[in-house]
């Protein structure tokens, strides 16, 4: 695994302790590693929504598993953020109901909007906009998820809604 430039603090605080040794405790102990998917959720959470090598050798070393085994999940989906992410992570579905339904253009009209390139962080860090794979809300497109929930039945003055909302801090992104 290549060592980012990115620099990232490892705090790993007794509550984040508490809530991975809770997550550990519903497998058996020497399926520890069966959690890491759940303990990576909670250690991104916890950490800027990124996922620094750094970090990821904490994960293994909490797990008792080699980092190898961490790397290869977190590289392998792309719900795990490998680098430092926007604080609004707009990511539109692209598949084909949602791409019938103009979802590249909302993508477009998007970045254009934020001054970014799909995969960009915008410069004051606030926006990102990424292309992902089917949400499984095909009835709903266009659509995209902000944070845990979805947006749906997307159009560009929805969009031009969700920026303003998302700058004055009116945007929930975690259901927890």
């Amino acid at each position: 695994m290549e060592r980012t430039q990115h620099k990232q603090e490892i705090n790993m605080s007794e509550t984040l302790m508490n809530r991975i040794n809770e997550l550990i405790s519903h497998y058996p102990e020497d399926k520890r590693k069966s959690a890491l998917l759940p303990v990576l959720h909670e250690v991104q959470d916890a950490h800027d929504n990124w996922l620094s090598v750094e970090l990821m050798d904490k994960v293994a070393e909490i797990l008792h598993i080699l980092p190898i085994e961490v790397y290869e999940v977190a590289t392998f989906y792309t719900m795990y953020n490998l680098k430092p992410v926007g604080k609004f992570m707009f990511e539109f579905c692209q598949t084909s109901p949602c791409c019938l339904n103009g979802v590249e253009d909302l993508m477009d009209y998007t970045c254009d909007k934020l001054g970014v390139k799909v995969g960009e962080t915008t410069a004051d860090g606030l926006f990102e906009v990424r292309g992902v794979e089917c949400l499984g809300a095909c009835g709903y497109a266009p659509m995209m998820q902000l944070g845990d929930f979805y947006k749906e039945h997307l159009t560009k003055d929805k969009i031009d809604q969700l920026i303003t909302d998302c700058r004055d801090n009116k945007i929930i992104l975690h259901d927890k």
